[in-house]
């Protein structure tokens, strides 16, 4: 009987797995709509009474982002009024989404990774997360590994998709 060889276990694919980067701390998401007339319609008066009445320290040391989930047509102003309440108690705060602000932390902090680990050497970027990593992490994931590597793939080692692989020098 021949013996099975694990290839991958052998190989020397280097994963990039963006989770390991993953920012620990607790996400929360702001709606502004709670705030305005029926959800639509900012009045500056009631806006200003609400958030002066709103127990900003809940948010202590965490990530927030501040949206509105209706179609109101709302003034800049506002958001930057609330997030100007969040200062004193958020981490970080951004406008949009949740899958934006994690989208923010990854832009914060992939620029900071030493990639010199991945050069000349065939990488892939793992797909399977159990963490909400946002796509523009896994662009962001590539253009920093690309120049370096000797190939870039994505997904897991057993069926991986090929995105790059160098020209050869020569």
């Amino acid at each position: 009987m021949e013996e099975i060889i694990n290839k991958v276990a052998n190989s020397v694919l280097e994963v990039f797995d963006l989770e390991d980067y993953y920012p620990k701390g607790i996400r929360a998401q702001i709606d502004i709509s709670q705030w305005l007339l029926e959800g639509f319609l900012l009045k500056e008066k009631d806006f200003r009474e609400h958030l002066k009445n709103h127990e900003w320290s809940q948010y202590q040391d965490q990530y927030v982002a501040i949206n509105c989930s209706t179609d109101a047509i709302v003034p800049a102003w506002a958001s930057i009024l609330v997030a100007i309440q969040l200062a004193p108690f958020a981490k970080k705060i951004i406008n949009g989404t949740l899958e934006d602000l994690d989208a923010s932390l990854y832009e914060e902090l992939l620029p900071k990774i030493d990639y010199s680990v991945y050069e000349n050497k065939p990488v892939i970027i793992k797909g399977c997360s159990r963490k909400p990593v946002p796509m523009r992490a896994y662009v962001l994931a590539a253009h920093y590994l690309q120049p370096l590597a000797r190939s870039i793939m994505y997904g897991e080692a057993c069926s991986a998709v090929p995105l790059y692989k160098a020209s050869k020098k020569g």
